[in-house]
């Protein structure tokens, strides 16, 4: 989501990817291919690279299976395996009281807050209709939440769909477990243990099952929660990334290139306060700032996310957190043309980094690949604004994606792994 969308809408109240080492020394002179390479697909929604194909999947106002209309303004989205070679896609949409969509009193008895219009929906699609080109991949679709506000980003989880609010309005600022089985309208889960402040991603570490946590401010926070133990995934502990040696330091406006700095972590003693005081609390302990923190995903062991803005140039930086806690920046933007505030992260299976832009128009997905390289994989031929919702199936030839503000969700088919190569 961009800033200014949020002060137009007056809201107030790394991996360690394969090669992982490479990839840090070589994205010192990561550069983009030239654009022009890029072809219109049939669907007409993205220009593509060579090799690759696009099909939309569904529209906002579509009819889905439960009756109801597809919402607009779908975000982050995770790819799950279902039954009988299906996948799950369960995909957040970015709205609020006044967006349009069904009024307050046409609100399911499930929803969280019958004012609001935010949510989630789940499409299971079929993979191998989508792999050999043929019509009706989607065999259902249908709302799972509804009544949160701002569903922005979130995560992939062993308990589901984490979904999170980047919004803290009264009784808002949650993250939401969603079933990804729900085949209708389930009452809403939070989790309050998981903080209460404008959220915006959730990665988890499948090995400890802690759970990463970005904060979409310009002086954010990097959150860490801890279980008590694997049986109560959602009682625990949360933290905030601080820098060894610096305490409280602005981490987007002081990191380097090739810089490795390690890190430790400070309690957040009452994650859910009342008030929008969670990171300036931490900040007081010695939490690092990062510049608008967004994506986030967790491979390998290690985690990569996004601060939106950061950087010299205000453009978009690409941070690694090891295993072993020690901070590195992958790469900084510095020219809209190469790469313009990128948002929504997802890593291949095989290693390398997609971005998708919230920048300048037209947005498109961008490839950090193992060997350093940006190359460009595909730009919005319609509106040109926001690309979200990056996930791929597990396989690694399936990218799914979000068009935001055209309220479209695709499936981009094609040779990923080679084309990083």
């Amino acid at each position: 989501m961009t800033l200014g969308r949020r002060a137009v809408l007056g809201l107030g109240a790394a991996v360690a990817v394969a090669g992982g080492g490479s990839l840090l020394a070589r994205a010192l002179v990561a550069r983009r291919a030239p654009a022009v390479g890029l072809r219109r697909d049939p669907s007409g929604t993205f220009d593509l690279a060579e090799g690759f194909s696009c099909v939309v999947l569904d529209r906002q106002g579509d009819l889905m299976s439960d009756g109801l209309r597809v919402p607009g303004r779908p975000d982050g989205m995770g790819c799950f395996v279902g039954p009988r070679g299906a996948l799950v896609l369960m995909r957040n949409h970015e709205l609020l009281p006044d967006d349009r969509g069904p009024r307050p009193e046409d609100q399911p008895a499930e929803a969280f807050d019958r004012a609001s219009k935010g949510g989630v929906t789940r499409l299971v699609v079929d993979a191998a209709a989508l792999r050999a080109g043929r019509a009706g991949a989607v065999r259902s679709s249908n709302l799972v939440l509804t009544g949160t506000n701002l569903n922005c980003g979130g995560g992939r989880s062993p308990w589901g769909w984490l979904s999170c609010e980047e919004d803290v309005a009264s009784g808002h600022g949650f993250v939401f477990v969603c079933d990804t089985e729900a085949e209708r309208v389930a009452p809403a889960r939070p989790v309050p243990a998981f903080g209460r402040f404008r959220h915006e991603a959730a990665a988890v570490d499948p090995a400890s099952h802690a759970v990463y946590l970005t904060e979409d401010r310009e002086d954010g926070c990097l959150y860490r929660f801890i279980p008590a133990d694997r049986s109560r995934p959602f009682e625990g502990r949360l933290e905030a990334l601080a820098i060894q040696g610096a305490p409280g330091i602005d981490a987007s406006a002081t990191a380097r290139l090739g810089d490795a700095r390690e890190v430790t972590w400070v309690p957040i003693e009452d994650p859910a306060p009342g008030a929008d005081v969670v990171r300036s609390r931490a900040r007081v302990r010695g939490a690092a700032a990062f510049r608008r923190l967004e994506g986030a995903d967790f491979a390998d062991g290690s985690l990569v996310f996004i601060a939106t803005s950061g950087g010299r140039e205000g453009l978009g930086q690409v941070f690694r957190l090891s295993a072993a806690g020690v901070l590195t920046l992958l790469h900084e933007a510095s020219d809209h043309a190469a790469l313009s505030m990128p948002d929504n992260v997802v890593v291949s299976p095989w290693g390398d980094v997609y971005l998708a832009e919230d920048g300048r128009p037209p947005c498109g997905i961008r490839c950090l690949t193992r060997r350093g390289e940006l190359l460009a994989l595909a730009s919005g031929a319609l509106s040109g604004a926001e690309v979200a919702g990056l996930c791929f199936a597990p396989e690694g030839d399936i990218l799914f994606a979000n068009l935001q503000a055209d309220g479209i969700t695709v499936a981009i088919v094609g040779p990923f792994e080679s084309f990083a190569s």
